[in-house]
């Protein structure tokens, strides 16, 4: 029995379908960053944040997904430098930090302006799933911190005892 072999036609027609489908995955992706990072909609900061004025630089100390450079630069619009920092008095616990005796978070610092800061605070969820705080690391300087609010910390706790 001679090998059969799909007509050329029916072979281009699934080729289509397939860079149709891997386009239109493609656009998905990129609309989900969009929607995540960029665009007006997903996020409304609560009103009592406090003010952050223009023409400043903030330090932030990050110890998750922000310690990578391609996150950075798609929340942000560029990577920066990240420098290695530690925080004394906290462990990671999953998203989060919580205070520990003898303990200490291994992360970076970045330094942003206002602008990247509101970045962040956009890409955190500031006020609805993260709180921004100062804290003081081994070195000596005092710097922002994103932890997870108490109400998201006792559901995620609770989701990952499930």
């Amino acid at each position: 029995m001679p090998d059969q072999q799909i007509p050329v036609r029916p072979r281009r027609r699934i080729l289509q379908r397939t860079l149709a489908a891997i386009t239109a995955l493609f656009a998905l992706g990129i609309g989900y960053l969009w929607l995540t990072f960029a665009s007006p909609y997903g996020y409304n900061p609560p009103e009592d944040l406090p003010i952050i004025e223009d023409g400043t630089t903030h330090s932030v100390f990050v110890y998750g997904t922000l310690t990578h450079p391609w996150v950075r630069w798609l929340v942000m619009g560029r990577a920066g430098e990240g420098e290695p920092a530690w925080l004394p008095g906290f462990r990671r616990e999953h998203l989060d930090i919580r205070p520990a005796d003898g303990a200490v978070t291994e992360g970076e610092i970045i330094r942003v302006s206002a602008g990247e800061l509101r970045s962040l605070d956009r890409y955190e969820r500031l006020g609805v799933r993260y709180e921004r705080v100062k804290l003081e690391l081994r070195e000596g300087e005092t710097v922002w911190v994103y932890r997870l609010m108490d109400p998201v910390l006792q559901e995620i706790s609770e989701e990952l005892q499930d």
